[in-house]
């Protein structure tokens, strides 16, 4: 039958797009599952992300586990589990990075995040911050890092959600993210939690190389998750 009112064909456009969307979401939430293992072999480019609209949630962890900020001593097991992914040369360059880059602001280390297992050691990490977009600050969320170990249990998503929550009680929003291809399972926790791909838009001193992350993306996606990251980005 051939609708003839317009505003009923929108509505029932909009909803059929809304269902898609949801079914894509659901399906990326299965993915996430096998964990945020990285593959150095895919090139790099420079990905944004930002999220607009979040509302404070319940951070939900698996028994045994918690989240604690900062406290001294931790960093070294950053560097550890940074250095055991790629993102530095060495243990001890990750541990002089942050120092220089996190101990010298200790008015945020309340806001650098641990995950704790039930014998208190440190498993993963995220971090609310502060970075510059043109003249003025912007938060950010910062190395997200679970230990091998310790995931597929929903740890990465109970890190991201305990920072986002620190930004809806601050009013901390936009919130954004630099990231690579090689992290897509990240990306796609990222868009669950109300992150927007970044057509054009950046922070910080990173450029923009959407076009070139989404040729990547497509290679290392099913069409499934391709189609979500492409209705996950705006201008």
């Amino acid at each position: 039958m051939r609708l003839t009112n317009p505003s009923w064909s929108g509505h029932l456009f909009v909803r059929k797009i809304g269902k898609y969307i949801l079914k894509l979401l659901t399906k990326a939430n299965r993915d996430l599952k096998e964990g945020f293992m990285l593959d150095r072999t895919i090139p790099f480019c420079n990905t944004i992300m930002k999220c607009s609209d979040y509302n404070y949630r319940k951070t939900a962890l698996p028994a045994g586990f918690s989240i604690v900020p900062y406290q001294v001593g931790y960093e070294k097991e950053w560097a550890k589990q940074e250095y055991a992914i790629g993102d530095f040369d060495s243990e001890a360059e990750a541990e002089k990075y942050f120092a220089e880059t996190y101990l010298q602001n200790p008015e945020l280390l309340p806001n650098i995040l641990f995950a704790l297992n039930n014998d208190g050691d440190v498993v993963g990490s995220c971090i609310a911050w502060q970075d510059m977009r043109g003249i003025n600050s912007v938060s950010s969320l910062h190395w997200l890092v679970v230990d091998e170990r310790y995931q597929k249990i929903g740890l990465g998503r109970a890190l991201c959600t305990a920072v986002m929550n620190i930004y809806a009680e601050r009013q901390g929003l936009p919130v954004y993210i630099h990231t690579q291809p090689w992290s897509w399972k990240a990306i796609l926790l990222y868009i669950s939690l109300g992150f927007k791909l970044q057509k054009t838009d950046t922070f910080s001193h990173y450029e923009n190389e959407y076009e070139k992350a989404m040729i990547e993306l497509r290679k290392i996606t099913t069409p499934e998750q391709y189609e979500l990251l492409k209705q996950s980005s705006e201008k």
